[in-house]
């Protein structure tokens, strides 16, 4: 007899899954067979935007064949909201040198579009040989900005998502999947 399958304690903040660690895990071994015949025989840089996309970058370079150089940088544009506040703002630049490197932008989700507009925008003075972006999420129906990704792992509707990286007040990020957060848990007076 199976014994059941234990779920996360912070599962049950969660008032729907959106995508299962099962489909997860799928969709980046395909995103990085992807990636690598987008960039054959090449070198890639990749700029993981943490905290968010630290989790996402590290599983989907394990599915990438390239050789590869990471660096991270660090913007702020939620300040423990449910909404992007703002102008996004750098927190941490890049370390390594993009100069006629191909570059490859890693985020958790793409949603305003502001947070991506900014940081290739900031890449592209760098002169990279070429620049691309990878999401995991792709929330087209909260664009400010015109931006799209060139690879995407998932369209999600327009509710708030934790789980799998994505945080609420830098919770929930260990999430294996990735679900809505309950509405009465999205601005509690004790996390403000």
């Amino acid at each position: 007899m199976a014994s059941p399958q234990k779920l996360h304690p912070a599962h049950a903040d969660l008032e729907s899954i959106l995508v299962t660690e099962s489909a997860i895990k799928r969709r980046i071994k395909r995103l990085g067979a992807e990636i690598a015949e987008t960039y054959p025989n090449e070198e890639i840089t990749v700029i993981s935007i943490i905290n968010g996309a630290i989790l996402f970058t590290a599983d989907l370079l394990r599915a990438i064949s390239n050789p590869v150089r990471l660096d991270c940088i660090r913007v702020s544009s939620y300040r423990n909201k449910t909404k992007s506040v703002g102008k996004p703002q750098l927190l941490h630049s890049l370390t390594l040198d993009i100069t006629n490197r191909h570059v490859l932008l890693i985020d958790d989700i793409l949603d305003t579009g502001k947070t991506l507009a900014m940081v290739t925008g900031m890449i592209e003075k760098q002169n990279p040989a070429s620049l691309k972006t990878c999401v995991l999420l792709d929330k087209k129906g909260r664009r400010e900005v015109p931006f799209d990704a060139e690879f995407v792992g998932f369209e999600i509707p327009d509710k708030f998502a934790v789980g799998y990286g994505l945080d609420f007040a830098e919770r929930y990020r260990n999430l294996p999947c990735i679900g809505v957060l309950r509405s009465d848990l999205q601005n509690p007076p004790e996390w403000a």
